[in-house]
């Protein structure tokens, strides 16, 4: 079979499998798993508390990938999960939550906030309009395409 990958298209991807392997590094020195730590993380940013929905969908991970890291932050009384309007679900950090979250994933959001901090202001905005350029255009194209 022919390659059907262009070299960009192999980079991006490489890149993209590097940033993700970065964040599960940070998990495993915060002694999380990415699961737990992207509920911890989207609650902290969130100032405390989010919807159950908003973390599915900001992490791109089940549904039920994210009940059992809840279940798992619930059972070591770092969050608790209450009902909010209609059906839907909040997750909210517990004081020891809030603790560990700001020895922790707050750290990892100040570091990601140095390294576009250091930028240009040009940079960061260019970096961030090329993202939301092709992020745009490749759920368009699987929407209508696939």
């Amino acid at each position: 079979m022919a390659e059907f990958m262009t070299t960009e298209l192999k980079r991006l991807n490489y890149l993209t499998s590097e940033i993700d392997a970065v964040y599960h590094e940070a998990a495993l020195r915060l002694g999380l798993s990415d699961s737990t730590m992207m509920v911890l993380y989207a609650a902290c940013n969130s100032g405390g508390s989010c919807l159950l929905s908003d973390i599915c969908r900001i992490s791109g991970t089940s549904r039920q990938t994210i009940h059992s890291a809840i279940r798992r932050l619930e059972a070591d009384g770092l969050v608790t999960l209450e009902a909010d309007i209609g059906r839907k679900k909040k997750v909210c950090l517990t004081k020891k939550g809030m603790d560990r979250s700001q020895n922790g994933v707050a750290k990892l959001a100040e570091l990601e906030n140095d390294i576009l901090g250091s930028w240009p202001q040009e940079d960061q905005e260019k970096y961030l309009e090329l993202i939301q350029k092709y992020l745009t255009a490749l759920k368009e194209k699987v929407k209508t395409q696939l």
